[in-house]
């Protein structure tokens, strides 16, 4: 009998078949608190980071937008505008708590005629090939089973001239501020978690899944490996987070 595959949960070994139940069920518990730990957790400086990676994105009139792992809606609430109502932006998640709130939030802001919803999983986008103009990922990455087959699946759908980013957290630069980070993140994040959101586990998952991700340096190779050209990333807030980009010609 062969050994059965597995992979990581924050730092647990899991069954493979199993890890995206359990994301699942991570996402369906933060969903309704969502943005609000965002901000208390970033001191809300994820809205710079996502300002920054929208202006990477050199969204025009017209083009069409993928958002994978779009949340709660804040790069296609400013995607919409951009692409206008010649334009479309496809707001793609997983789970469908986060989409129902993504829907909602977006609805209530009146951002309605060129966004649409779909529930889909990154590892096997359910679209034609070379059909976006540009796709994002803000920090989803890290928590897809194989990493390596939603980027083939970005490069798949995405339109030669076109651009995919992906946003995630990332490896500090400094040994000094990694050691803060490190302190901030099993310590204060899970607190956060419990005292705000009655979830602490979810946060304590989502300070080991950080550690799990690939380095700056890893994930370019694996962009690259994927087909993308010309990769590069942004060190933000110290490396904290970096915004990776690749390019399909």
């Amino acid at each position: 009998m062969s050994k059965q595959e597995s992979t990581h949960f924050g730092f647990r070994d899991v069954p493979l078949q199993q890890k995206e139940r359990l994301v699942g069920e991570v996402f369906d518990s933060v969903a309704s608190r969502y943005d609000l730990m965002n901000d208390l957790m970033s001191f809300g400086i994820h809205r710079l980071w996502k300002r920054f990676t929208i202006s990477k994105c050199a969204v025009r009139p017209g083009q069409r937008i993928l958002d994978i792992a779009g949340g709660t809606g804040d790069l296609s609430a400013k995607f919409a505008d951009r692409v206008g109502a010649e334009g479309e932006v496809v707001l793609a998640d997983i789970n469908a708590s986060m989409l129902r709130v993504g829907r909602e939030r977006l609805v209530d802001r009146g951002c309605v005629g060129n966004i649409s919803y779909i529930q889909a999983n990154a590892e096997s986008l359910p679209f034609p090939d070379n059909f976006f103009d540009c796709i994002t990922i803000a920090f989803g990455l890290r928590n897809v089973t194989h990493k390596e087959r939603a980027l083939q699946s970005m490069f798949r759908v995405l339109k030669p001239g076109g651009r995919a980013l992906v946003l995630e957290f990332s490896q500090p630069q400094s040994s000094l501020l990694k050691k803060v980070y490190d302190r901030y993140s099993f310590e204060v994040l899970p607190r956060i978690g419990s005292l705000v959101a009655n979830d602490r586990e979810s946060y304590q998952y989502l300070a080991e899944s950080i550690r799990m991700h690939p380095d700056q340096e890893t994930l370019k190779g694996m962009m690259a490996d994927a087909g993308f050209e010309s990769c590069d990333f942004f060190n933000l807030t110290g490396g904290i987070v970096a915004l990776h980009r690749g390019f399909k010609y």
